[in-house]
């Protein structure tokens, strides 16, 4: 609805430096260097770095947020991307996957911020990257879970199953 205001709580601060990492799928290159220059500015005004890396399409973004996440180190993840409906189901397929794969990958703890547009037409998409910076709310929603997992980082409630370490072993 036109007029609707929306509220964005405020930004976390960070005692130690935050490194993210946006991978962006620039099929549609246009919307692609627009989504990550707000992502750039958002993760600069928060006093984050962030490096890039690009991936063909949206349905590799997880992919390569996954292996980031097992084998270099970051605090949190950008997805960006644009999917623009088509004539075929190949658009519902690669937004439901897309999607699924980083709430998948959010359940089991990654920091990521979802800027994957999902539109029917470019004009959209260009509003949406643009005058609504969906590239920063992306960067936004990654700093505000790092500074969630940095704020409960080391507390166990003290249930479930621990893993076995050298003290416990039986001789």
């Amino acid at each position: 609805m036109a007029g609707q205001s929306h509220y964005t709580p405020p930004m976390p601060e960070f005692d130690a430096p935050v490194k993210l990492l946006i991978v962006v799928a620039p099929y549609y290159k246009d919307i692609a260097d627009d989504l990550v220059a707000g992502a750039r500015a958002q993760a600069e005004a928060a006093g984050a770095t962030c490096d890039l890396v690009e991936v063909p399409g949206a349905l590799e973004i997880p992919t390569a947020i996954r292996l980031a996440q097992r084998t270099a180190d970051y605090d949190g993840y950008v997805a960006l991307g644009c999917v623009i409906r088509g004539e075929t189901t190949h658009y519902e397929t690669v937004c439901n996957d897309s999607s699924r794969a980083l709430t998948l990958l959010g359940l089991d703890g990654c920091c990521i911020g979802n800027g994957i547009l999902t539109v029917e037409t470019h004009e959209q998409a260009a509003v949406r990257a643009g005058e609504q910076n969906k590239g920063g709310g992306a960067a936004a929603a990654a700093l505000h879970l790092v500074a969630l997992s940095r704020k409960w980082r080391g507390q166990g409630k003290g249930i479930g199953f621990k893993p076995r370490g050298e003290d416990t072993l039986l001789a």
